[in-house]
């Protein structure tokens, strides 16, 4: 193992930094230990910045800072594990570090990433798999879509209904409460005359519940404190209100009224137990406070009344705002319920891109054209009809090149793109070298704007057992209109027979899954004619 060391020696005063690397040639998926050894003064400040990038290659593990003392300076040493997955030449970027917050940068390093050789004399082979014809899923899914929606809003209108919109049936409770004052005082008091309180002596319970229906009434009715008062404050609470003019009761009942407030007294907390008799009077004596009581409330004035019924509106307004917040909330909860639903069984990007749309789900997802182009021949399945273009062949290529023909959709800067042409050779001329055509047609993608193009080849068959080559890897497009670069994958597709050739190019936007998917089936989709 062997270290490859870049030095950078700014004044004497300034610190040494020193980049080392173990190796610099690696198969795909190894590590490389990539060291920074900073060397300065025991008082300078250095800081390894976090979140260092070492793009196109991917930090495996960073680890803590060892710190050595040399003499009256420090070494500061910075470790990190970097690795990655497809083969070719990298370089590590520049690395920043902040001494005494100056910041100073590395020098940059190749690194060879190779594939891994494959014995094929020993590696056990396999038959192609067939073909196998699946069901077309965004119908499926848009059903699926469907069903949720549906069922989401059965639910909410359910729920609006049995909680908001619903008449429910009231209680004995609730109807009594809704009644009149007047008219629940002579009910009660008829639910009384039914109740077990005499039968089983329990004086005590028959006159709490006789003195309060009363004093619920005159409460209700009167509008004066009756429930909390004592005997002697509610009755000089009716006196004053008889000598003010506001209820034209006669001294009698009142006079009655505390008569029957003391017996109860008596009963409640002396422990009396009065004769049937006075308990019939008093029931009697009751029942007619409250009829008395009742005629005596003068008439309502009608300013009374329109503030009563402006008073009934604002709370049925009340009640319907509260309806309406109600039902906004239940819709607004379901609706949130039914998207975590959705995200959790789809995913969030998958939802998105659905609800939102994106450019290559819709092709993906659209009506397919299977159609030949070209001659010889190439059949193949797009999302898209390809439409004829020219491709401007060099001098020399033309004067080998009998007839041609292109036909594209999209460009290098889209989201998605595919160029199919096919051309024919004049007589004499031998089957090209497919790999020096990959390499033309690399140099071409440079020059309509291509850059840092990683290139893989392999052998390629289609499913009726025609053979090619096959290069793809990723590259970075520059989109000079937007002024902007953008990462993406590129598959070429190569094939020599029956006297011509024919290419498939696909480039598209790096970690588009549904693009992905989109090259996956047209590349399946591809087959040639026997040309007579």
């Amino acid at each position: 193992m062997f270290f490859l060391f870049n030095n950078f020696l700014f004044s004497q005063k300034s610190p040494t930094i020193i980049t080392a690397v173990d190796s610099t040639k690696i198969k795909i998926g190894e590590q490389i230990n990539y060291k920074i050894l900073v060397e300065a003064d025991s008082t300078a400040q250095i800081v390894f910045p976090e979140g260092q990038t070492f793009s196109p290659l991917e930090m495996v593990e960073e680890y803590p800072v060892d710190t050595l003392k040399n003499q009256d300076k420090f070494n500061l040493i910075k470790k990190y594990a970097l690795t990655q997955f497809d083969s070719g030449h990298y370089t590590i970027p520049k690395q920043r570090v902040l001494v005494n917050n100056i910041p100073h940068f590395t020098d940059s390093l190749l690194v060879e990433v190779a594939s891994v050789q494959v014995d094929t004399t020993k590696q056990k082979m396999y038959d192609i798999k067939p073909l196998v014809e699946v069901e077309k899923q965004s119908t499926g899914k848009w059903v699926k879509y469907a069903l949720w929606s549906l069922l989401a809003l059965l639910l909410i209108g359910f729920i609006l209904y049995w909680f908001v919109f619903r008449k429910k049936p009231l209680t004995e409770e609730e109807k009594i409460a809704l009644l009149p004052p007047y008219d629940r005082a002579l009910l009660e008091l008829k639910n009384l005359d039914e109740s077990k309180y005499l039968i089983q002596s329990e004086y005590k319970e028959y006159y709490s519940e006789l003195t309060n229906i009363v004093r619920s009434y005159i409460e209700d009715d009167v509008h004066i404190s009756a429930l909390e008062s004592t005997t002697d404050e509610l009755i000089n609470k009716l006196e004053m209100l008889k000598d003010a003019g506001s209820l034209k009761i006669d001294n009698e009942t009142i006079k009655q009224f505390q008569r029957v407030l003391k017996t109860a007294d008596l009963v409640k907390f002396a422990k009396s137990k009065p004769d049937s008799t006075i308990i019939e009077s008093d029931r009697k004596a009751v029942e007619q406070i409250v009829v008395k009581t009742k005629e005596a409330i003068p008439e309502p004035t009608e300013e009374e009344l329109l503030a009563n019924e402006q008073y009934l509106a604002e709370l049925e307004q009340k009640k319907q705002r509260k309806k309406i917040i109600i039902a906004a909330i239940a819709g607004v909860f379901l609706l949130l319920a039914t998207t975590a639903g959705f995200i959790g069984y789809y995913g969030f990007k998958h939802v998105k891109d659905t609800v939102i749309g994106h450019p290559t789900k819709e092709l993906l997802e659209g009506e397919w054209i299977y159609s030949e182009y070209g001659y010889p021949s190439i059949s193949i399945e797009t999302p898209k009809v390809l439409k004829r273009i020219q491709i401007p062949y060099p001098e020399e290529a033309k004067q080998m090149i009998q007839s041609n023909q292109a036909f594209a959709y999209g460009s290098m800067v889209d989201n998605f793109y595919i160029l199919v042409s096919s051309l024919t050779f004049n007589k004499g001329v031998e089957n090209p070298d497919l790999k020096s055509i990959i390499e033309n047609t690399i140099a071409s993608m440079e020059k309509g704007g291509a850059k840092n193009v990683v290139v893989k080849e392999e052998k390629f068959t289609t499913s009726s057992e025609k053979e090619g080559l096959k290069a793809y890897g990723s590259m970075d497009v520059e989109n000079k209109l937007l002024n902007k670069t953008v990462k993406s994958e590129y598959v070429i597709l190569n094939f020599a027979q029956n006297g011509g050739f024919e290419q498939v190019i696909i480039t598209y936007k790096q970690g588009d899954r549904y693009a992905e998917d989109i090259v996956n089936r047209i590349i399946n989709s591809i087959d040639f004619k026997t040309q007579s």
